[in-house]
């Protein structure tokens, strides 16, 4: 009998000393995978992905490797409720994501309730930060600061233009066309026409027609790329010639394919490229070395599992709360979209945003190129 108890011990303890040198740390990567914005979601994961490998290769965290956990959400707030439920139910502590602030925003909640620290590379609402959670924060700027710019550049560049602004209905889209039309309207500038789509149409027949009957000479969508790129090309077919404007939600080159020639001379929001950031050097190379370019929201999606695990290293355990407390006191925390603090809500203190123009690159497709805001 003693000698089985001995046994048993000894298998305890292994069994033990095991776990700890297979311990992992759960990062949820939450967005949409699948679907009419899966670009997006595909940037958020090859980023996190790479940056999960990177900073296992060198170790892990603490001692601990990182382990990324996919869930698709579809760009839907009902399955993103879902996918978060089902992180919580895994034993997800740390989450990248959401995509969009639809989602970001109800899935904050069930996040908080369960002590799960949440960082979205890519959701701009304020009210992702503005509702006093603790484990709320972001690797990108806000809407009200995005229209600020935005606002304040249609007020200097087109003051004498006829204005429409338009938006998709969503806390994102309308969320940013509101804060632009907000500075627009500051600043002496008001628009002929104020509308709504809702996502997922084709036809957009009669928001032309209402373009053209207030002889409308710029269009500043809140919105995705793949609804704008419709009523581009929709706007081409039926004659209407006009200045196209918006944020964040269209960078990506998917938006080429949509509108086509259409896409030529939009206008277009974005933080100077991360792509281009010294620090960024080392990821870039890796993903175009692998066929992908890491457009938009790839480098802030591989910056925040780097926040992550700078927050962990800096709280000195994968405790979600003591990280959320460190990420906001013991920054700036290094990343390839350059060095991130926090201030109190989880908003990054650096939050910066110039213009791009779509045009013709050099091997004659269609891209973006930053011209800054003079």
């Amino acid at each position: 009998m003693k000698r089985l108890l001995i046994s048993t011990s000894m298998v305890a303890l292994a069994l033990s000393y095991g776990g700890l040198a297979r311990a992992e740390i759960l990062i949820g990567l939450g967005g949409p995978l699948t679907g009419a914005n899966a670009v997006f979601g595909d940037q958020e994961r090859k980023g996190a992905e790479q940056a999960v490998a990177d900073i296992n290769e060198k170790g892990g965290v603490n001692g601990e490797k990182l382990r990324l956990v996919l869930g698709d959400d579809v760009t839907d707030p009902k399955q993103g409720m879902s996918v978060a439920n089902k992180f919580v139910a895994d034993g997800v502590k740390f989450v990248v994501g959401h995509f969009s602030s639809g989602v970001s925003i109800p899935t904050s909640e069930v996040y908080a309730e369960n002590g799960v620290f949440q960082i979205t590379p890519a959701s701009t609402n304020p009210q992702f930060t503005e509702r006093g959670l603790w484990n709320t924060f972001r690797t990108c700027g806000r809407d009200d600061q995005q229209g600020a710019i935005a606002g304040k550049y249609i007020s200097e560049k087109f003051k004498a233009s006829k204005i429409a602004i338009v938006h998709d209905k969503t806390p994102y889209g309308q969320g940013l066309a509101d804060e632009t039309k907000k500075t627009m309207n500051g600043l002496g500038v008001d628009e002929v026409v104020y509308e709504g789509i809702t996502p997922g149409e084709k036809d957009y027949s009669a928001l032309i027609g209402k373009l053209k009957e207030n002889k409308v000479d710029l269009i500043y969508f809140g919105g995705l790329h793949t609804e704008a790129g419709l009523i581009m090309r929709q706007m081409a077919d039926q004659g209407l010639k006009v200045k196209f404007m918006s944020g964040d939600g269209i960078t990506s080159n998917e938006l080429s394919s949509i509108a086509g020639e259409a896409v030529s001379g939009t206008l277009m929001t974005f933080p100077p490229d991360p792509r281009k950031n010294p620090s960024a050097a080392d990821a870039v190379k890796k993903f175009r070395a692998s066929g992908f370019e890491p457009e938009a929201y790839t480098l802030y999606s591989y910056a925040a599992v780097q926040v992550i695990a700078g927050a962990i290293t800096a709280a000195g355990e994968a405790d979600p709360v003591k990280a959320a407390e460190a990420a906001k006191s013991k920054g700036p925390f290094k990343t390839v979209i350059g060095d991130i603090s926090y201030d109190s809500k989880g908003d990054i203190t650096r939050p910066d945003y110039t213009m791009y123009e779509w045009r013709k690159g050099d091997d004659g497709k269609y891209t973006y190129f930053d011209i800054g805001l003079k």
